[in-house]
């Protein structure tokens, strides 16, 4: 089993959202905004400038079917990928804007977008409910609207906000993810607008120094949502943190054990110890790996925190520093669970679609 759990499907332009905007917001949408490639989500926010540009060189579609087209031929197809789970890509960044309503709006026509024109397409292909989590009411409407749907798979939101995840204002997007038993990802990006500055001591100043440190948002999400209790209150919420980088969790866990004992008085609701909480509710993507020189070292640091089965693979397809399948340096035997064993398990109803796969074939055989 081959998951890619960070599979992004471009738009060719955000004009294809719309037909699935209410009158209303589509009036918003086309007179206030300059519809265009990067129309929809506020892009101009960004202080730093990829000098490259974020897609793989070899991939650059002129229209809509392109996207599906090159992708199915550069990535599905070649790597025999069982199931990818579309992560949008311009979706999250409705978490930076100020106003509420638009946001979920935005994110409300492109989930409906992504269902009637993307999951069609492929029956690899299996959705994420994107979320304006700005407004966690908006937002877990949203969830509970969707949330049955058979090839949803994960509610995503960025990892850019206006306060760590784990605080209470959330709690009622844990509560819609728990309710419909969809896992909570938060993905990289999203910063600017009304979103906290990603970068802890001031915004840096070019865009590969930028790109390193971005885990630090992640630390702080990874931290509240266990000191906070969610997982003592949504005990079987799964949260998975896309494109953050790995091999800082080891030594965040060490220090967040050590403080805990010795300062526990202040979360009598945490039962365990913060550790314990990760390895039993938290996930991590593969994408971007660490590389070390002595890939040894990364290798002890994967240990440390259980990578084998805490860690799902992800691609990053079709960005600049995409994974190739057959080039991730994960200790071999650990191979079967981090492509895609692991992502079975945070991703239950990739079970149930696999289990009618299977039925359709038993009855095609008969």
């Amino acid at each position: 089993m081959l998951i890619d759990v960070d599979c992004h499907n471009y738009w060719s332009t955000a004009d294809v959202l719309i037909p699935y905007l209410d009158k209303h917001h589509r009036d918003y949408f086309t007179r206030g905004e300059l519809p265009g490639p990067r129309g929809a989500f506020p892009h101009g926010h960004r202080a730093w400038l990829h000098p490259e540009g974020f897609k793989r060189a070899d991939i650059n579609p002129i229209s809509e079917e392109d996207n599906y087209t090159i992708m199915k031929e550069k990535h599905l197809d070649k790597y025999n990928i069982d199931y990818a789970v579309l992560t949008g890509d311009e979706a999250i960044e409705a978490s930076t804007l100020a106003n509420p309503h638009y946001a979920s709006a935005l994110v409300r026509a492109y989930n409906d977008y992504q269902i009637e024109e993307w999951l069609p397409r492929d029956e690899r292909f299996v959705g994420s409910i994107c979320i304006a989590p700005q407004d966690p009411h908006l937002a877990a409407a949203e969830i509970r609207r969707l949330g049955h749907h058979p090839r949803m798979v994960q509610v995503l939101a960025s990892h850019g906000s206006t306060r760590p995840y784990g605080d209470p204002f959330y709690h009622p997007i844990f509560e819609a993810c728990a309710e419909v038993g969809l896992p909570f990802a938060i993905h990289l990006g999203g910063q600017g607008g009304i979103n906290s500055n990603p970068i802890a001591a001031g915004p840096t100043t070019y865009f590969w120094e930028t790109h390193a440190i971005l885990p630090q948002a992640a630390m702080t999400h990874m931290a509240s949502m266990i000191a906070q209790g969610v997982f003592e209150k949504f005990p079987s919420l799964y949260f998975v943190i896309i494109e953050c980088g790995v091999a800082w969790v080891p030594s965040v866990l060490w220090r967040l054990d050590a403080n805990y004992k010795a300062l526990r008085k202040e979360t009598p609701w945490l039962k365990r110890l913060p550790s314990e909480y990760f390895r039993d509710h938290i996930r991590f993507t593969t994408q971007p790996l660490e590389r070390p020189d002595n890939l040894q070292h990364l290798w002890s640091v994967l240990e440390a925190m259980d990578g084998k089965n805490t860690l799902l693979f992800a691609s990053d397809y079709p960005h600049w520093d995409y994974d190739d399948v057959n080039n991730l340096h994960i200790p071999p035997e650990w191979r079967e669970n981090i492509m895609g064993g692991n992502a079975m398990q945070v991703y239950t109803r990739l079970q149930d679609l696999e289990a009618q796969k299977q039925t359709a074939k038993g009855e095609l055989h008969v």
